[in-house]
């Protein structure tokens, strides 16, 4: 007989949600794992004595997990997709008849709430890692890669030329009285207007009419075309968004996601914002700092530090050898640990020229990036009477020689890059960091920041950071436990065969 099923709703009169959870349900067992009580403690200074209750700090940041887990960055599609999974509702503690907070609960929450309480967490879950044999502590690769910020190239504005603050308008007087400000923004507002230097923007100004007046200059006839920097333009919308491009990549406002990650089992160590404007070899300092802090309160050493040429800088060499850190960071391609032709000399500290005569150490000179250089420079009397001037310095009075300081580093560092070892480090760099970058970008919620502020995307790198690290965590099975498993298995089968 042919059946039909009664699709009609009925009133439930006896229901429990755990029982309709699965033992092996990724949530459930993330609730018997987890525990987030301590962050009461620490959100208590947030609110005040009186007023509505707020949102479960608990459940908020169990609301913020789930997004990050199920690569969900809109709070409005979070909240609704919670709603239809029972695990989840399970996980966040909501029966199934309850209403869930508001989307907006959840972007106030977020703002209101400061990044040490998001790196608190973030802590938590790596200590978890830690306890589990998960990390190592002893070598650890950092990359970067550029997220793309909640902003619009449409919207960049030209930034304001520097004029006196607030105060000295104040203060300035002519015939008629005050002096009135020539923008149309108050002197209340002065102090947070975005300005640039005036000869920076006299300089964009006549690069503008340059392109708008050559004919055969691509897209120059285009009434939008239109020269962009980040040192004479900003975003409205979120001024800490910077301008950047990659290689093969358009032009966007992006942050810079700087990641760490643990080479025995891939966890991320460490995560943090910065600014897209940036070079990667000027946030080195701070993440190993940072890094070495967190891994001393886990009773780890940093030994080992594997990054790309970016982060390649001759004062990165210097301040990992005075931490005692190994650094296998390969030298940019620029650096020639010889100039041909002309010896060097370390018990002098001096260089010679092909007609023999020495070419000592005179001072020392920066670099645009604070850099420092070392210039070393022949007589004026050995160049003018040398044959080989005209071929050498035709239209200089003396050779002059420009090193880095840190040219020792340097030797050190490329020695270390050309050795098998190196080769070696490169490789495990390249497996080890590069798919967790790729996994937080495609997977976890990182293609673009769907909140505004350099605080505010922090706090998005840290959510995605700890969603990937429980979910590894979850499915870690030690070594040890695997090798018994696998024991028992074959001694089964040796067991069966010698019954049979």
């Amino acid at each position: 007989m042919q059946g039909r099923k009664d699709d009609h709703e009925k009133l439930i009169t006896s229901f429990q949600l755990s029982d309709c959870i699965p033992k092996h349900n990724f949530y459930r067992r993330l609730k018997e794992t987890l525990d987030l009580t301590f962050l009461y403690e620490h959100t208590k200074d947030c609110y005040g004595s009186t007023g509505n209750p707020s949102i479960d700090p608990v459940v908020f940041f169990k609301f913020m997990l789930i997004g990050y887990l199920e690569n969900i960055t809109s709070d409005r599609k979070l909240i609704l997709h919670c709603s239809m999974r029972m695990d989840m509702l399970f996980f966040l503690g909501y029966n199934i008849d309850e209403p869930l907070p508001w989307h907006s609960t959840l972007s106030r929450t977020r703002q209101l709430y400061p990044e040490a309480l998001f790196e608190l967490l973030f802590d938590k879950v790596f200590s978890l890692c830690v306890a589990h044999n998960m990390v190592a502590g002893r070598r650890v690769a950092i990359d970067s890669a550029p997220v793309k910020a909640n902003a619009s190239m449409e919207t960049l504005l030209e930034k304001h030329p520097q004029r006196p603050g607030p105060k000295l308008l104040l203060q300035a007087e002519d015939k008629n009285g005050p002096v009135q400000p020539t923008s149309k923004i108050s002197l209340r507002q002065a102090a947070s207007v975005i300005t640039a230097a005036d000869h920076q923007l006299r300089r964009l100004a006549k690069r503008q009419q340059n392109l708008q007046s050559a004919p055969t200059t691509l897209g120059a006839s285009n009434e939008k075309a239109q020269l962009l920097s980040n040192k004479t333009h900003y975003s409205p919308t979120d001024p800490d968004a910077r301008i950047s491009i990659k290689p093969g990549k358009v032009r966007k406002l992006n942050y810079n996601c700087s990641l760490a990650v643990d080479t025995a089992e891939g966890v991320i160590s460490h995560v943090q914002a910065d600014f897209a404007d940036g070079r990667d070899s000027q946030s080195l300092p701070a993440i190993t700092l940072k890094l070495q802090q967190r891994l001393m309160h886990n009773a780890l050493r940093l030994d080992e530090l594997l990054a790309d040429t970016g982060y390649s800088n001759g004062s990165n060499y210097a301040l990992l050898e005075q931490w005692n850190i190994t650094g296998w960071i390969p030298v940019f391609g620029k650096y020639k640990p010889q100039i041909d032709g002309f010896p060097y000399d370390p018990a002098t500290d001096q260089f010679r020229c092909p007609a023999g005569k020495p070419l000592p150490f005179k001072n020392f000179d920066s670099q645009a990036d604070g850099g420092l250089l070392k210039i070393y420079r022949a007589a004026y009397q050995d160049c003018q009477q040398c044959p080989l001037k005209p071929t050498c310095i035709p239209n200089s009075k003396c050779r002059q020689i420009t090193r880095t300081a840190y040219d020792p580093f340097y030797r050190r560092a490329l020695e270390r890059q050309q050795s098998r070892r190196g080769k070696r480090m490169k490789r495990l760099r390249q497996q080890t960091v590069e798919p967790v970058l790729g996994s937080l970008v495609e997977y976890y919620g990182l293609r673009k920041i769907n909140v505004r502020g350099k605080a505010g995307a922090h706090k998005a790198m840290l959510m995605a950071a700890i969603a990937f690290n429980l979910k590894k965590y979850m499915k870690f099975t030690p070594k040890s436990t695997l090798g018994q498993a696998i024991a028992l298995k074959v001694e089964g089968h040796c067991l069966l065969q010698a019954l049979f």
